[in-house]
């Protein structure tokens, strides 16, 4: 490692690491493509690379240095005398946008890695009302992992409950009850490959509301020494949580149709739901002008990629809901078949895989009737638009230049006119400078071309803090940012 590079560990959705040497005036960019590069992700559309700040992931602006999220020991040479650099400087591979399907993920390993950071997030999930979820779920992943359950191989103790069972279930209901019932669930997928379980598990995943969520802690009051507001990005709005005795209680869901405006000025962010007065908004403080900034960038960048996603996913349903179909047609068929036989050839017929995969395939379309619709129809008044003193610019961009093959294409699939409306004005001359640029993401022509290639080629809680220095960024002058639904 020369002089000017600098080592960085990056830790990934699988529990195991990278260590990358890397420039020191390198962008996050650079960094984000040798970590896909070393992992062989050829459309890393969903993935960002994240910094850990008081137990929350700041997903990293690839545009920016690096140095602008590490501290300043990041630029210091070797210690004199040892010739040694410090230690790594910690960075995160992880889920930056989730989906509610994960045919939308056309690369296999990216999908893998998809898979483990969600499935991180289920052990970690309490969801207590939803026991029998976590159940099908440890179903679906043993089958991902281990494959189809055989009665020579699987005994006894073949997997961990800790690996697949969030803690409460194992104090609640313990070992030997989880080692006696789960693979009885996990005989049931029989027939099923390792792709297929794992797309069902990213699916009913989404059934437990805190797992494709990102937190973000905030405070009620500006003179507040601790945040009691937690907002949680999830995949079709927001939600808005009161912290008491460390347990959250829900106060508001807003579905993106739902929010009017969200607007940050300084570390005030506004949320106005639509249709109701002014008087009626939410009012809460992020702690930090750059927390604003980065709030805004992944929620405008989340509500536009669900926005074009809808398309594709209307497609993928169908496509689903066809399978299905036929699956149960053929599922009819043989039990009809199965009722004509003798009895003898009945008990032949019967001692194959054919109950497993009849008993999975009508589990699998009550899972899948469990998912409607996003309820959800752009129209031309969702817009977005930022406003900023000129001082900063500051571009709305996708989170990283690999999102723009994908964005351009995904919007394709889109029946409306979206875009970002980015406008700058100098507070101090009194809105003497207005500048804005307007960029159309929708083009309806691709659509189908899209839906062919997903459906042929596959159709949080850190353990470590690591402290940054922030008061350079924070000293930055303060901005107005405006995001509009």
């Amino acid at each position: 490692m020369s002089k000017q590079e600098r080592s960085v560990c990056v830790l990934l959705p699988n529990k195991e690491q990278l260590n990358i040497a890397i420039g020191v005036k390198a962008t996050g960019h650079e960094l984000f493509s040798r970590v896909c590069d070393c992992l062989k992700i050829k459309d890393p559309h969903f993935f960002g690379l994240s910094v850990v700040k008081n137990n929350e992931h700041i997903f990293i602006d690839l545009e920016l240095k690096l140095t602008k999220y590490f501290p300043k020991e990041w630029k210091k040479e070797a210690s004199k005398g040892t010739g040694k650099c410090g230690p790594p400087f910690l960075v995160c591979f992880r889920v930056q946008y989730y989906v509610e399907n994960g045919r939308l993920i056309s690369d296999k390993t990216a999908r893998r890695h998809y898979y483990c950071q969600v499935k991180e997030q289920v052990l970690r999930s309490e969801c207590t009302h939803k026991e029998e979820v976590y159940f099908l779920l440890a179903a679906y992943a043993l089958q991902a992992d281990l494959g189809n359950y055989k009665n020579n191989v699987h005994l006894g103790k073949y997997f961990e409950p800790q690996a697949y069972f969030p803690q409460w279930i194992i104090t609640k209901r313990g070992c030997d009850y989880i080692l006696k019932h789960a693979p009885e669930i996990h005989s049931e997928q029989q027939g099923l490959t390792a792709r297929e379980a794992l797309l069902k598990f990213i699916r009913e995943s989404c059934l437990l509301e805190d797992v494709p969520v990102h937190y973000y802690r905030l405070h009620k009051d500006k003179k507040d020494e601790f945040a009691s507001i937690v907002l949680g990005l999830t995949l079709k709005g927001m939600h808005i949580y009161q912290e008491l005795n460390k347990m959250r209680q829900l106060l508001y869901d807003f579905p993106w149709s739902n929010v009017g405006r969200l607007t940050f000025l300084g570390k005030k962010f506004e949320i106005q739901p639509d249709g109701l007065p002014s008087a009626r908004k939410l009012v809460y403080y992020t702690g930090c002008a750059f927390r604003s900034r980065h709030l805004l960038q992944l929620l405008s960048n989340s509500h536009r990629l669900y926005l074009n996603i809808q398309p594709v996913l209307k497609q993928i349903r169908r496509a689903e809901e066809t399978q299905e179909k036929k699956l149960y047609r053929e599922s009819y068929i043989s039990d009809t078949l199965e009722m004509d036989l003798d009895p003898l050839d009945k008990r032949s017929y019967g001692s194959g895989s054919s109950q497993g995969s009849t008993r999975n395939h009508r589990l699998s379309r009550h899972s899948t009737s469990s998912h409607g619709s996003s309820g959800i129809e752009a129209d031309s008044r969702h817009r977005m638009s930022v406003e900023m003193a000129v001082d900063e610019p500051f571009s709305i961009e996708p989170a990283h230049k690999s999102m723009k093959s994908f964005s351009s294409v995904i919007s394709h699939g889109s029946s409306h006119t979206s875009g970002i409306e980015l406008g700058s004005k100098d507070r101090a001359e009194d809105d003497s400078q207005d500048d804005e640029v307007e960029l159309a993401v929708d083009d309806p022509q691709e659509m189908s071309r899209l839906a062919e290639l997903i459906e042929g080629v596959s159709v949080d809680s850190p353990g470590f803090n690591q402290e940054f220095c922030w008061k350079d960024i924070d000293s930055q002058p303060v901005n107005t940012y405006e995001f509009v639904v």
